[in-house]
């Protein structure tokens, strides 16, 4: 059995790019629980909090409840529920997985293909990962899941590198991406127009994709920001998005207190996209909508008021 493909395909669970990570985000909590804990389970009275703050922070403002993905990841083969009748999920409903001491682990076949092959852990951490979330989340998305990447990849040496139906599966970037886009931006963050730099080369500016990669967007300067690492991060987070007339929104949802949150985040609300260059072509609306649709999280902020000169 190809793990490593079915795994792909949780992907088909999407259609016409509308984001759905529950089943992605409940897997890769169940694999760094696996890394932990070869034989443990996850009672879902125990786990559905953090489940459910995983789907706040990394999935579409419209969210629904984990006990969507804890009951309907079974038929994709790769987990298994029990109740404390026996085997078998007893539904997709809260109260009913509560009552009935619902818990869930990988499926069998999955268990043991990890026991016999440790490095396979980190190539489906890393099928999820690229297939469903921007590359600036995956760090932190490890560290909110308990997963261990690094521990992973040093099985992965051990193993001898992945297989090759796992590199067939991944999309081949376009490492022009970057040069396209910050040439195209003149170097400076569409959002507050930092431009470092380190002798020759840029430092702290990279190429965001307004249309996940991971979602059929391509690297097209249409579908690029050149942002610095601060609003790139806000910006695949939801924080920040991109508004009608290509001002920069903010959303009502984030709460910064302090003088370097108001002047680097909230001040943004409102204001024009700095660039690109005359004769390159400003971001697509198609990828604009998407982005606004998929990833900014709730309503956006009030333009920021312009200072009083009276």
């Amino acid at each position: 059995m190809d793990w490593l493909e079915r795994v792909a395909k949780l992907r088909q669970w999407t259609s016409n790019g509308v984001r759905a990570p529950h089943k992605p985000l409940l897997l890769l909590y169940a694999l760094g629980g696996y890394q932990r804990d070869a034989d443990g389970e996850l009672r879902y009275s125990a786990v559905e909090g953090e489940l459910k703050r995983l789907l706040e922070e990394y999935g579409p403002s419209h969210s629904t409840t984990p006990a969507y993905p804890f009951h309907h990841l079974v038929s994709d083969g790769v987990w298994e529920v029990r109740t404390d009748r026996g085997p078998g999920s007893p539904g997709n409903r809260v109260g009913v997985l509560r009552a009935s001491g619902a818990t869930g682990r990988l499926a069998p076949e999955l268990r043991a293909a990890l026991r016999k092959e440790p490095a396979l852990l980190g190539r489906l951490a890393r099928v999820l990962l690229d297939f469903h979330f921007p590359p600036s989340l995956h760090t932190e998305l490890c560290e909110a899941v308990g997963l261990d990447l690094e521990l992973a990849d040093t099985e992965e040496v051990r193993g001898g590198g992945p297989a090759g139906s796992e590199r067939a599966a991944r999309r081949q970037r376009d490492r022009r991406m970057r040069e396209l886009v910050l040439t195209a931006y003149e170097f400076r963050c569409a959002f507050c127009g930092y431009d470092g730099m380190l002798g020759a080369s840029a430092v702290g500016l990279e190429a965001a994709h307004v249309r996940w990669w991971s979602f059929d967007g391509p690297d097209e300067v249409d579908n690029g920001l050149c942002l610095c690492s601060l609003h790139h991060k806000l910006f695949d987070k939801g924080v920040l998005g991109l508004g009608e007339g290509r001002r920069v929104l903010v959303s009502r949802r984030f709460v910064g207190r302090g003088e370097a949150s108001r002047q680097q985040v909230l001040a943004l609300a409102g204001r024009p996209v700095i660039g690109p260059q005359s004769g390159t072509a400003p971001v697509a609306d198609r990828y604009r909508q998407w982005h606004a649709a998929q990833v900014f999280h709730g309503e956006p902020r009030e333009p920021a008021s312009a200072p009083s000169t009276g």
